[in-house]
């Protein structure tokens, strides 16, 4: 079996995720009707189990969504489907395992009324980590140009949807000009996050990253960094507007999300940053490293192999 192997459970249906398994008129296909999370395991134990499945609530509340199942009722699921996925010979390493619920299926229309019951499809492969280059070396950047974030009386970007089409087309804009990721700003030139990422940035030794009010998803990486690994590294962390015109003082920056914890960024379009194994960030990683490690020792009932 290849390495991109994908394991889904739609529904409590075990299959290839190359099956199809919803309806044409489920209305996260029709219309983006959904929420979704990301979990990650470190030496086989599901990551902040209880703060994804918290922003997953919360998301779940913001669309009026409700949850037909516990949170032990998806839990077993995760499980189960975990546990199939190295029977169809994928390769092992860390598992990415990822949960979306939409609102189901009904008439066509726009009115939530219509749908009838909510579906979910869970996702489990192979953690696709950092690859060792893009360590040492860090990622290049580049700013969208033609499209801003979403604003927070729109479509609020802390809520975690099936919706990324604003994310998408500005990662698109930043891939056409040779970067690997994109950081996007609000309508008021205010940083905000990148694609799938929150961003940081470090001068003096502190770090610096914008603020839940400049409109971002809150990344339960980076609320860790904040509340519990910074401050074990002996790092401040400090949230404050930014815009591009304040990276000239900055000296680093980098990246946190789910599956790849902290990684390095050499550039932001001309703007580069330093990078290499006595920077902040690299510190920030090995930090992170050790919490994990305690994390997955401490909650023995997350293990999924």
């Amino acid at each position: 079996m290849a390495d991109d192997y994908i394991q889904a459970n739609t529904n409590g249906r075990l299959h290839d995720a190359r099956e199809p398994s919803i309806a044409p008129l489920n209305r996260g296909f029709l219309y983006g009707d959904a929420i979704y999370e990301v979990w990650r395991t470190y030496g086989g134990v599901l990551f902040a189990w209880e703060e994804h499945w918290e922003r997953l609530v919360r998301s779940a509340g913001a669309l009026a969504l409700g949850l037909p199942w516990s949170r032990e009722e998806i839990f077993a699921e995760i499980r189960r489907t975990a546990a199939e996925y190295p029977k169809r010979g994928a390769s092992s390493g860390q598992l990415y395992v990822r949960l979306q619920i939409t609102r189901g299926c009904g008439p066509i229309g726009l009115d939530p009324a219509l749908a009838d019951r909510p579906d979910y499809v869970l996702l489990v492969r192979r953690n696709q980590d950092v690859s060792a280059e893009q360590l040492r070396n860090g990622l290049r950047l580049s700013f969208a140009q033609e499209l801003r974030r979403n604003d927070r009386l729109t479509l609020d970007p802390s809520w975690k949807t099936g919706n990324y089409l604003n994310n998408l087309l500005c990662l698109k804009e930043a891939k056409a000009r040779g970067a690997d990721e994109v950081v996007i700003t609000n309508l008021a030139g205010e940083i905000t996050e990148a694609a799938v990422s929150n961003i940081s940035f470090v001068r003096d030794g502190v770090v610096f990253t914008p603020g839940l009010a400049s409109g971002l998803l809150g990344g339960i990486t980076r609320r860790v960094l904040i509340e519990r690994v910074a401050p074990a590294a002996g790092v401040e962390v400090r949230e404050a507007v930014l815009k591009p015109a304040d990276l000239k003082g900055m000296q680093e920056c980098f990246l946190t999300s789910t599956t790849r914890d902290v990684v390095p960024v050499a550039a932001i379009d001309e703007q580069h940053f330093d990078v290499g194994a006595g920077s902040v960030a690299m510190r920030l990683k090995a930090a992170f490293a050790d919490y994990a490690r305690a994390y997955a020792q401490a909650h023995p009932e997350l293990r999924l192999f």
